[in-house]
C-alpha cells in the first residue's frame, strides 16, 4: 500500500517482553498491519500490550494492570529461554533468568521512540501487609528521536524516581517534582513550553483509538436515544454511534458513508432519528414504510454501524486498532468491511487483529499485504517465518 506524503508519522516498530505469552516479539508494522492466528497463539495478549502503552499515557496503567490481577499475573511464566536450547538441540527444559524479570513495552515511529520497563517494587515481600503490593512500579522510561538509541538523539530517561529530560533548549534537566512509582511520566507531565516533545508523544498515545467489541443487548446504549453532541471519534464502547454518524453526514464524506452502508445492506440507508437534544440510529430498508429504530436493528447491523463510524470519522487517528471486528457479522459483511477497512489505512494508520480467514483473505486482497501470523511454541508467542535476522531493529 503507497501511503499519501500528508498523513502523520507511522508506526514502524512495536516491541514487547515478558508479558504473559510475549517472552520477547518484535513486530514490524506497516500502514494496514494484519495480525492472525490459531485460538491461544497470543492474538489478545498483543492487543492489550498496545493498549497498554495509551493507558500508560492517560495516567491508567496500575488500573488496568490490576485489572488483569497484577504483575505477577501478567508476567511471563515460562522458561527464560527457549531459543538457546533449540539452537543447540537440547530438550526444552524450564529454566529461570539470572536478572529479576522486568515487563517492557514501546514502539518505534518515523520521528520518535519509546520504552517502558515495569517490576514490583524494589524488595517487594510477598506476605507483606499492604493491600497494594502487586501494584506496578515504573523501573524505567526512555524517548528518543529514533533507532539505534544514543545519548544525543535521546529526550527521556527515567530509572525508578529519577527522571531526567530535554527542555524547548535541548539543554538537560533533572525533574523536581516526585512521581508516583506507578505512573509513567508522560501522566505527568503536562508542560508542552518547556518539554514540547514529551507533551506532544503524550497527546499522541492519548489520540489512539481502539475496539474491541461493542454491546448490542437490550440495555445497550447503542439502542437508545443519546445525548446529541458533535462528535468526531467514536467513543470505544459506541455508546455515542448515532452522534458519530451525524457528525460523518455533516462534516464528513456523506456519499461515502452511504455508499458503504448500502454496499453492506442493499437498499438501505442511514437515518437518524430523534430531535436536536437527543440522537438515535436508524435505518431505512428498501420496501419498509417506516425507519427501524436501534432497538430493531440486529446485533450485526448495530456492530457493524459502529464499525463505519469508527473507520469513516472525520478526524482519523493517527493509529487506530480493531480486535477481532468480525464478531456476530454475518460472512456476506466481510468482504464491505474489507473493503472499508483498506479505505480508513489511506487516511491513518490501522491494525487489525482478526482469526476470520474470510476476513483476511478480502483484506490481503484489496490491500496487497500479506497477514502476519502467530503461533505458540512452549508457551511462547512467535510471528511465524521471522528469524533474528528478519526482526525489526530494537531499540
Amino acid at each position: 500500500m503507497h501511503r499519501p506524503a500528508r498523513l502523520p508519522p507511522m508506526l514502524h516498530t512495536f516491541a514487547v517482553a515478558n508479558y504473559r505469552s510475549l517472552r520477547d516479539l518484535k513486530l514490524k508494522l506497516e500502514p494496514l498491519t494484519l495480525v492472525t492466528g490459531a485460538n491461544g497463539s497470543g492474538k489478545s495478549n498483543l492487543y492489550r500490550a498496545l493498549r497498554l502503552l495509551q493507558q500508560a499515557a492517560a495516567g491508567r496503567l496500575a488500573e488496568a494492570l490490576a485489572a488483569e490481577g497484577g504483575i505477577p499475573s501478567v508476567q511471563w511464566a515460562g522458561p527464560a529461554d527457549t531459543r538457546s536450547q533449540q539452537k543447540r538441540g537440547l530438550p526444552i527444559q524450564g529454566t529461570r533468568g539470572k536478572d529479576v524479570l522486568r515487563i517492557s513495552f514501546g514502539f518505534a515511529a518515523d520521528d520518535v521512540a519509546y520504552a517502558i520497563k515495569l517490576g514490583l517494587p524494589a524488595g517487594g515481600n510477598p506476605v507483606a501487609r499492604s493491600r497494594f503490593r502487586l501494584d506496578p512500579e515504573v523501573k524505567s522510561e526512555c524517548i528518543w528521536q529514533a533507532p539505534p538509541q544514543r545519548r544525543a538523539n535521546t529526550w527521556l530517561e527515567r530509572e525508578g524516581p529519577l527522571v531526567n529530560l530535554r527542555n524547548a533548549d535541548g539543554e538537560w534537566q533533572r525533574l523536581g517534582t516526585p512521581l508516583a512509582a506507578s505512573r509513567s511520566v508522560l501522566s505527568e507531565l503536562s508542560e508542552p513550553q518547556r518539554f514540547p516533545e514529551v507533551f506532544a508523544l503524550r497527546e499522541r498515545l492519548r489520540s489512539w483509538r481502539f475496539y474491541d467489541g461493542f454491546r448490542t443487548d437490550a440495555d445497550s446504549p447503542l439502542r437508545q436515544p443519546r445525548v446529541s453532541v458533535q462528535t468526531g471519534a467514536l467513543a470505544h464502547d459506541g455508546h455515542d454511534l448515532a452522534a458519530a454518524l451525524q457528525t460523518i453526514i455533516e462534516i464528513g464524506d456523506a456519499d461515502a458513508l452511504h455508499a458503504a452502508v448500502d454496499d453492506a445492506f442493499p437498499g438501505s440507508r442511514i437515518a437518524i432519528l430523534g430531535d436536536d437534544a437527543r440522537l438515535e440510529v436508524g435505518l431505512n430498508v428498501d420496501g419498509l414504510l417506516r425507519e427501524l429504530r436501534a432497538t430493531e436493528l440486529s446485533d450485526g447491523t448495530l456492530r457493524y454501524l459502529c464499525l463505519l463510524a469508527a473507520l469513516q470519522s472525520p478526524r482519523p487517528p493517527e493509529l487506530l486498532v480493531l480486535n477481532e471486528p468480525e464478531q456476530s457479522l454475518h460472512p456476506d459483511l466481510l468482504r464491505p468491511l474489507a473493503r472499508q477497512i483498506v479505505r480508513a489505512a489511506g487516511n491513518g494508520q490501522v491494525w487489525v487483529i482478526s482469526h476470520a480467514p474470510a476476513l483476511i483473505a478480502a483484506i490481503e486482497d484489496q490491500a496487497g499485504i500479506v497477514a502476519c501470523t502467530l503461533m505458540r511454541e512452549y508457551g511462547e508467542t512467535r510471528i511465524a517465518g521471522q528469524g533474528l535476522l528478519d526482526e525489526p531493529l530494537w531499540p
